[in-house]
């Protein structure tokens, strides 16, 4: 007996009788993030997350409802899987992530018979959890309401964009997650907002802080967003406006099974670092269905339409861009709407073969429309089919063309995401990148396809150009989106403009617009500067963004707070760039501090000079010994560039 007892006793503790607990908890590897699981005696299923013994989420809801049966009550645990370690390599553009977690899965039926799985990983920089029906059946099933809920301690306070009403705004365009960011609110005290709030939510409670987000659905999901009831703090998750799909086609998820939803994503730290520095909106993405990606390259693109707008598309003022994109050294020349009627398939050509003897590559226009709203600009629904697609990415393919830009999607339902991906699938066959605009936001789509070079879905620098509203926030705005919108996902928000803005007063220095090409990141980033304004700042500016690396290997957090400030360190090879904007118009001395640095460095500062639209440059040696202390002016920025 004593021999046999060792094994009944690792028996039972690998598979304890479910009914007999009813709080499981899994950890991160680090042991700080804790996430418990419990079975309630009414037969739901909740969770709470603490942070090194410190609740940050209070009990929350788990569960959803099918038509045909109900996964929120009622429930019995029939099982627990062991815990499990996950680990993933893996590559987007220039940088490699890693990720490790805790796994456990939780295996439940219904009184009917029905399963549902809840899978849970912590990794330390957060949690994440999705549901999975492992049943096998060839029968179409519907969901028709999320339970899942994010229940947040009184006091905590949130940076949360509002989602636009359905059909509404300029030609019945949105939502295309265009709204400025509602900034440091408790979260009981927001407003109240029936079309819910968009992902990523960043929130902050005492020192800890969360940002929650979910995974691209495949073909088989919504894209979701949160609700929320503004006499609590507890947010849930939301499902589409019933206008938001293709036409005639699902909105609310709906497949066979098995059926597994998006992940739900909670990065978790006790410090904004490890918010900014955080990958999980990647490291939960499916990896690459494409295959081959060697067409798939990114760099930086010129574009006439954000200072000369419409009447800039053609052959001539395109050639110039062209020229223009050369002298820079930058890899692409955006051409905007109507260019198939205002230059033509032929000339279109023609400005592609040119562009290629100068190392520039062609990016063109499309009106991804059908009948969901009532925008004009053309090519207009020549990407409504698979048949149309292939006749259209066959001549562009002819024609030499790089990359697609999608305009006008018609909302997160269903059958709308399954759109995106049919564009993504068919124009990889035909080795064209893609970036979309008047879109929802990646969700880590860019991994899954890795032609998905970037998309908007964020409140662009378009928008200053049309108000002088906008104008004035772009200096706050763009200080929370590092933390938000362009924490996991490229964003396509066109930025950097020295020049005068026709019938707009910007209120940024030129410091600060120099400062956001680092600042943000884009698998293509199309900046907003014409020639004319390009010509008229100094040469070591112009050397600068030559230099540019097309991406970054690696970014670091150095200072910052969400609409106040933004310092971030990218790195590629051996030379690291240092940006800082100023989100506030007051004087700030910003110390900065590269503890990652292992020797000396030298380079240059580039930051704002005597007047908000001049520069100064000097050289500069970084030591850890002496750290720089920069002087950054309201609405101001800089840059720094140096060489381990």
């Amino acid at each position: 007996m004593k021999k046999l007892f060792p094994l009944l006793l690792f028996v039972f503790i690998s598979f304890p009788s479910a009914q007999a607990k009813s709080r499981y908890t899994l950890q991160s590897p680090d042991k700080n993030i804790s996430i418990h699981v419990l079975l309630t005696a009414q037969k739901t299923v909740c969770y709470t997350i603490e942070y090194t013994g410190t609740a940050i989420i209070e009990e929350s809801k788990l569960g959803l409802i099918r038509e045909d049966c109900d996964f929120s009550r009622d429930l019995a645990l029939d099982s627990v899987s062991r815990m499990k370690e996950v680990t993933d390599h893996y590559k987007i553009l220039s940088r490699v992530c890693a990720y490790n977690a805790n796994r456990q899965i939780f295996h439940f039926s219904t009184p009917s018979g029905n399963k549902i799985d809840i899978i849970f990983q912590v990794s330390n920089d957060g949690a994440a959890f999705r549901y999975s029906f492992p049943d096998s059946s060839r029968k179409v099933f519907s969901i028709k309401k999320e339970i899942t809920s994010f229940y947040f301690l009184h006091g905590t306070r949130t940076w949360i964009q509002p989602m636009a009403e359905a059909k509404s705004g300029w030609c019945q365009v949105n939502p295309s997650y265009e709204e400025h960011y509602q900034q440091n609110v408790e979260v009981g005290k927001l407003m109240a907002h029936k079309p819910g709030w968009v992902f990523p939510a960043l929130f902050q409670y005492d020192k800890y802080w969360m940002l929650i987000t979910e995974t691209a659905p495949n073909r088989n999901y919504c894209g979701c967003r949160l609700l929320h009831d503004s006499s609590s703090s507890e947010m849930v998750i939301g499902f589409p406006d019933p206008r938001e799909c293709f036409p005639g086609e699902p909105v609310n998820p709906e497949s066979t099974l098995p059926w597994s939803t998006p992940w739900r994503i909670i990065a978790i730290g006790n410090n904004l670092k490890t918010i900014a520095e955080s990958t999980l909106g990647t490291d939960l993405a499916e990896p690459n269905v494409l295959g081959d990606i060697s067409y798939v390259k990114p760099g930086r693109a010129s574009w006439s339409w954000p200072m000369l707008k419409d009447d800039s598309t053609i052959a001539s003022v395109q050639k110039r861009f062209i020229d223009y994109a050369s002298d820079m050294k930058w890899e692409y020349c955006l051409i905007d709407a109507n260019w198939d009627t205002m230059i033509g398939y032929e000339k279109a050509k023609e400005l592609a073969d040119y562009a290629r003897q100068k190392n520039v590559g062609i990016l063109l226009w499309y009106n991804s429309s059908g009948d969901w709203n009532s925008t004009t600009y053309h090519p207009k629904s020549k990407l409504l089919t698979h048949e149309s697609r292939l006749k259209e990415f066959t001549r562009l393919k002819e024609m030499g063309i790089k990359e697609i830009k999608v305009d006008f999607f018609g909302g997160d339902g269903q059958s709308m995401m399954a759109y995106y991906q049919d564009i993504l699938e068919d124009a990889a066959t035909f080795g064209l990148m893609v970036n979309c605009h008047g879109s929802t936001f990646p969700r880590g789509w860019h991994r899954t396809y890795p032609n998905l070079i970037t998309m908007e879905g964020v409140k662009g620098f378009e928008f200053i150009t049309f108000d002088q509203y906008n104008a004035e926030q772009e200096a706050n705005h763009c200080c929370v989106l590092p933390f938000t919108r362009n924490l996991y996902d490229p964003m396509d928000f066109t930025p950097m403009a020295f020049s005068e803005i026709p019938n707009i007063k910007r209120k940024t220095t030129n410091g600060f617009e120099l400062a956001l090409s680092v600042v943000f990141w884009s698998g293509i980033q199309h900046y907003a500067e014409i020639p004319e304004g390009m010509a008229a700042i100094p040469e070591y500016v112009k050397e600068f963004l030559r230099g540019m690396p097309p991406s970054w290997e690696e970014t670091r957090f150095i200072d910052g707070f969400p609409g106040k400030l933004v310092v971030l360190a990218r790195r590629t090879g051996t030379t690291w760039y240092v940006a800082g904007i100023n989100g506030e118009q007051i004087e700030k001395q910003v110390r900065v501090t590269l503890p990652f640095l292992t020797k000396p460095a030298t380079g240059i500062q580039i930051s704002d000079g005597s007047t908000d639209r001049s520069f100064t440059m000097t050289p500069i040696t970084y030591t850890r010994e002496q750290p720089f202390i920069i002087t950054v002016k309201g609405n101001g920025g800089f840059v720094l560039k140096f060489s381990e």
